[in-house]
């Protein structure tokens, strides 16, 4: 079990749990080793208990260890420790884009495109290392606090697929593939049709396919036509509508066959957002709809089972697989249900067709010995198939949930397919809480995905909801508190309503619901600021620098080209806003590439120290000349007796110089008598003395 303060694997500290998932929490610790703070991964018992489970988890986050990108988060140490199976990870600082896109309703086309690109490139660097993620969503992806985009969880998504569809990845039913919904083979196109469903919700702040369970979200991924983007938002730019058609076909082949192929287009599309340019491929008619068939819908239907888990969604539901629902009592097969041959699949049909003849040969046979005395004419060619098991597959029988509790009839209709909407009323011979009476009666017929109306009743006397909009926030919270119900905060942008103030309830105040009931505050955020972060453009070409202003919200200013010995030719070298600072959307940004080093020549003649320089100096003497470039390169260092000195260097990269001269004044001796008449002699002396004379070069 984790602790607060303990250490795993003798260097990582554990300092503070900061979030969970499905599958394992997640703690923020500290490297004592590289000393850096770190992510760690930790399974949750029920998985780490696993030994086929944790044995693949293993294999793919020793895999994905080996990804080093700039827009993947990074997977540095995989270890176990007293049956603790963990992933140590990059610690990013950020939001993810599921919230992101909660916080703004809707993204830009520009801004939706910049991220797109940003998880393209890094999904692209897994599958060149035949890694394939299986579960992008936005829930997986990160955007940091410098505004980089990373993909995560990379180890496991391998590892759970190849076992189990737990609920971390069947709880993705919104983003999964038609080939993953019907348990088929997955490749890389399967992350390509999830991110083409991650930017149809940047763009329009919905998911294309919805529904009251997840097995009818999945019948939608397999056979309903996709819906555009344009229908919600109707100044979405054609070129990014056509990306995203295409990353979602039904047929893997009929989308893009490989992340270069995407990111090419998306970029394209912030250069000219309104040319037709997307191409799709149309091999077969395999891209059409497809009706699901029989099998299609009873492998979907085995593969998933319901529980009540009001963390995870909107629609307060958490799935999770038969297997997943047998854990507790047996250990998983070792058999990979995703990974096998295509081949094998149209085999396996054309068997099931097969033995679905002999089925109908027994049936006519049987139906010819029922009918005894009957004519042979009165023997159908084929069985008839009645009404009723033409609906089998999507019909059920309403189950009997009067006088249970709310959440257990949610749950029994859930398991079913069918949508529960509550409706409380005041009863004085109903327990609080307790199923009253169904839009349905119990036995009747009801297809699935329906919603059936379910009134539960609100105890003795049921709570009139105040009226807390337009209140504060802090004002509306006491309200309710005070009348008994729990309250649960929402955030939204408005341009009329302040900051702080409650814009919107449900229920609507006057309606009555049970003590304890949630209620749900929408609080005004205030105008949102048009402001945009100004990207690093420094050290990248001006194409690319052009993109990223675009995909910013920002343009491209004055361009002019300058010498810079320290930015290579071609590369931005300066921008007027600095990176990380707020300016206007549309903002025009001025950069300068740089040209390359400049680069100069010395083509002279050095000339004999001058009288103003070396007043001393003597020709003939010996001079030590030294010539120093700017940038300290020296050269010329020798020793003359003559003037003048050529000097003649090329491809020199500094503008100028200094000569150094170096030269010896001697003192003859001298001779002199003193009053006794003794004569001395003094000694000469010798003096190293030295000026410098500046020297400019010229540019080559």
């Amino acid at each position: 079990m984790i602790k607060i303060g303990m250490m795993l694997g003798d260097r990582y500290e554990i300092l503070e749990k900061i979030g969970t998932g499905g599958m394992s929490d997640v703690y923020k610790a500290k490297c004592h080793k590289l000393n850096r703070f770190v992510a760690v991964k930790v399974l949750k018992q029920e998985f780490g208990e696993n030994e086929n489970f944790v044995s693949k988890f293993r294999i793919e986050a020793q895999a994905a260890a080996g990804l080093m990108h700039p827009n993947i988060v990074n997977v540095y140490d995989v270890g176990e420790e007293n049956d603790i199976h963990y992933i140590v990870m990059e610690l990013v600082e950020g939001i993810t884009l599921k919230k992101y896109i909660e916080k703004k309703a809707r993204l830009t086309y520009k801004e939706a495109v910049s991220i797109a690109i940003q998880v393209s490139m890094g999904i692209e660097a897994a599958h060149n290392n035949h890694i394939i993620h299986r579960d992008i969503k936005p829930q997986n992806i990160i955007i940091s606090k410098d505004g980089k985009v990373k993909v995560t969880d990379f180890g496991i998504a391998k590892a759970a697929t190849s076992n189990t569809i737990t609920s971390n990845v069947m709880g993705s039913v919104h983003y999964t593939s038609p080939e993953q919904a019907r348990g088929g083979y997955s490749d890389e196109k399967s992350d390509i049709y999830s991110l083409g469903i991650t930017m149809f919700e940047m763009l329009t702040g919905r998911v294309p396919f919805n529904g009251e369970t997840t097995v009818a979200i999945a019948i939608k991924h397999i056979q309903e036509e996709m819906p555009s983007p344009k229908e919600y938002v109707p100044e979405i730019p054609a070129s990014v509508e056509a990306i995203v058609l295409k990353c979602c076909q039904k047929s893997p082949d009929r989308r893009y066959q490989n992340m270069q192929e995407l990111i090419a287009d998306l970029k394209q599309s912030l250069l000219s957002p309104d040319e037709d340019f997307v191409v799709v491929n149309d091999p077969d008619m395999e891209g059409g709809t497809r009706m699901i068939s029989e099998s299609d819908m009873a492998q979907i239907k085995r593969r998933i089972v319901y529980q009540n888990d009001p963390e995870p969604g909107a629609d307060g539901m958490r799935l999770r697989s038969d297997t997943e629902a047998l854990y507790e009592e047996e250990e998983f097969e070792d058999e990979d249900d995703y990974d096998y041959d295509p081949k094998m699949e149209r085999i396996t049909t054309f068997f099931a067709v097969l033995a679905g003849i002999v089925i109908v040969i027994i049936i006519v046979i049987l139906a010819i010995k029922l009918i005894g005395g009957r004519s042979e004419s009165q023997v159908p060619d084929s069985p008839i198939i009645t009404g009723e098991e033409q609906t089998e597959n999507t019909y059920v029988d309403m189950p009997n949930i009067i006088g249970i509790n709310v959440d257990d009839a949610r749950n029994s209709l859930a398991s079913l397919g069918i949508w529960a909407e509550v409706v409380y009323e005041e009863s004085e011979t109903i327990d609080e809480g307790l199923v009253i009476s169904a839009g349905v009666s119990a036995g009747t017929k009801i297809e699935m995905g329906s919603t059936v109306t379910l009134n539960v009743s609100a105890g003795v006397k049921g709570v009139e909801v105040p009226e807390v909009t337009g209140l504060t926030f802090e004002a509306a919270n006491s309200a309710l508190i005070g009348s008994g119900f729990l309250v649960n905060k929402t955030e939204s942008y408005s341009d009329t309503i302040e900051r702080g103030i409650v814009i919107a309830q449900t229920p609507l105040s006057g309606s009555k619901a049970p003590r304890g009931s949630v209620i749900t505050v929408t609080v005004s955020l205030g105008k949102e600021e048009a402001k945009v972060r100004v990207p690093n453009l420094l050290g990248i070409t001006e194409t690319d620098a052009t993109i990223e202003a675009i995909e910013a919200g920002l343009e491209i200013g004055s361009v002019s080209y300058v010498y810079n010995g320290e930015v290579e030719e071609g590369y931005v070298c300066y921008q007027s806003y600095s990176h990380g600072s707020y300016v206007d959307e549309g903002t025009a940004i001025d950069i300068k590439v740089s040209q390359g080093a400049v680069t100069y020549k010395c083509n002279t003649s050095i000339p004999a120290p001058t009288a103003e320089e070396a007043p001393d100096y003597v020709s003939g003497t010996e001079v030590h000349l030294v010539l120093t470039a700017d940038d300290d390169k020296v050269l010329m260092d020798t020793k003359v007796t003559g003037f003048p000195q050529a000097a003649n260097y090329y491809g020199l990269t500094a503008s100028g110089g200094t000569i150094t001269m170096t030269y010896t004044v001697t003192t003859p001796g001298t001779t002199t008598t003193t009053e006794t008449g003794e004569t001395v002699n003094v000694p000469g002396t010798t003096q190293e003395k030295s000026f410098t004379r500046r020297i400019e070069f010229v540019r080559e």
